[in-house]
């Protein structure tokens, strides 16, 4: 199958034509998906996206009238696509359901230890030759209360982490993990309960139409002051404004996050010659209680061998029968 990769980057490349072989007559661009690069798919029956990319209704339609007939997804999420507009069309969307919960459960063990423990600020003292520890203190996680914003395969994958450090759990899922109460004591409870009884409170839900700015000036309210904040999910889960609010006033002690709500003009690109021109941003990065990554936390060998196996596999089936088993419609 002819297939255009758009959005392509160094570090999954290799993984991808390691998955592909011989199997599909694929091209690769660096440049994302929009509607002033839509005729680079000209030929193709097949596209494929990151996170990054534009499939609004109107690139769509614009790669619907040159041919395309399917888009496979380098993501479980699909916020991306309008895929009521794709349905109209007879556009087929597949997406990666499952790779390595365990890549960005560990990321985000990682952040709450290095805003715990304040790593990033030791580092800087230690490199201005600055050795006392005033400002280094933080807390044992032993015996905390962490509260977790989704209990599907990445939550669950954290919520085991975190019972292993002894930690009680708490949740919020409209579906309850039975296994997962069983393996861990994990208790559901409503997401006000969650947030006025964590320490820790970790998002590991969709981004959709109920959890858009889930985490607002209003919910902070709700939360136990001194709280660390910690997101690995989707940026506009959070209102980023009233975090810097929440922040600023110790409702939210630290956060890490490895997502930011208007990321997408920033993240994966190299911007050291054309900096960035968003005031929000700024506000967080350079923020001495925050620790951002950007978007890494699937980055791990096993997770990119899961993505690109997973997204030939949909082109495999696609071209064989015309169905994919992980078309999100």
């Amino acid at each position: 199958m002819k297939t255009l990769i758009y959005s392509i980057h160094a570090f999954d490349r290799p993984f991808l034509e390691a998955a592909v072989k011989d199997k599909h007559d694929v091209r690769f661009t660096e440049l994302a998906l929009s509607e002033e690069t839509v005729s680079l798919a000209a030929g193709c029956e097949a596209i494929c996206l990151f996170t990054g990319d534009n499939a609004s209704a109107e690139v769509l339609e614009q790669l619907h009238a040159i041919g395309v007939k399917y888009i496979a997804l380098r993501s479980v999420g699909f916020d991306h696509v309008d895929l009521e507009k794709a349905k109209q069309l007879g556009l087929k969307v597949a997406n990666v359901p499952a790779y390595s919960p365990n890549a960005i459960a560990e990321h985000a063990v990682a952040l709450i230890l290095a805003i715990n423990r304040k790593l990033a600020r030791s580092r800087d003292l230690m490199q201005q030759n600055d050795f006392r520890l005033d400002e280094l203190v933080g807390f044992d996680l032993f015996g905390k209360t962490v509260g977790l914003i989704g209990t599907g395969k990445i939550g669950a994958a954290f919520a085991r982490i975190m019972h292993g450090f002894g930690c009680r759990l708490i949740a919020f899922d409209p579906v309850e993990n039975n296994e997962l109460m069983k393996q861990t004591g994990i208790r559901y409870a409503s997401l006000e309960t969650v947030c006025a009884d964590s320490d820790v409170i970790a998002i590991h839900c969709p981004l959709n139409a109920d959890t858009k700015q889930l985490f607002n000036k209003s919910r902070f309210a709700q939360v136990k002051k001194g709280a660390l904040f910690v997101n690995t999910a989707r940026g506009g889960i959070v209102n980023t404004v009233d975090l810097l609010e929440a922040l600023d006033n110790g409702t939210i002690s630290a956060a890490g996050l490895d997502v930011y709500e208007f990321e997408k003009p920033i993240y994966f690109k190299d911007l050291r010659n054309a900096p960035p021109a968003d005031a929000v941003f700024e506000r967080l990065r350079n923020h001495p209680r925050v620790l951002l990554t950007g978007h890494q936390a699937f980055l791990t060998n096993e997770a990119l061998t899961g993505i690109a196996e997973t997204t030939v596999a949909n082109l495999d089936q696609w071209q064989e029968n015309g169905e994919s088993e992980n078309e999100v419609m």
